[in-house]
């Protein structure tokens, strides 16, 4: 579900935003100044609620705010898995890394590899790297 020609007229409640909200955002994000957003605007919203729709963000090249979701889908995975998902399932993690693994591209390759490498070894976890951007912003592999 495509919404780049919608308009996106701001969020109801920008720390509980609705997947179509976030959508139309994404595909606007130019209209809302993050400054504005509530501090820790990512980690709010990289939970397991909007998952799937930072996902379809961030397998879409063409979504402006593509790296965003997919900051948000390192902190989704850094987080369940150094708490040995008890914030959210494994198994949701699982079929998002393996559609990645699927049909994603290289960022959304390197992101699973990453997600897997850190399964495989959980020591390897560096909140600057999963939950700051850093490994969207390097864009380079664990290990």
């Amino acid at each position: 579900m495509s919404v780049q020609g919608s308009t996106f007229h701001g969020f109801a409640n920008p720390v509980d935003p609705s997947p179509a909200e976030l959508r139309a955002w994404a595909y606007r994000p130019d209209s809302v100044q993050l400054t504005t957003m509530p501090q820790d605007w990512d980690l709010l919203v990289a939970g397991d609620r909007l998952i799937t729709t930072l996902f379809d963000l961030a397998m879409d090249p063409a979504c402006p705010a593509r790296r965003f979701a997919l900051h948000c889908l390192y902190i989704y995975a850094g987080d369940g898995i150094r708490t040995n998902f008890r914030a959210q399932p494994r198994r949701r993690l699982r079929k998002l890394l393996e559609q990645a693994e699927r049909t994603g591209d290289e960022l959304m390759l390197t992101w699973a590899y990453n997600a897997r490498t850190l399964m495989a070894q959980p020591g390897l976890f560096v909140y600057r790297d999963w939950c700051e951007g850093g490994l969207v912003r390097e864009n380079r592999r664990l290990g």
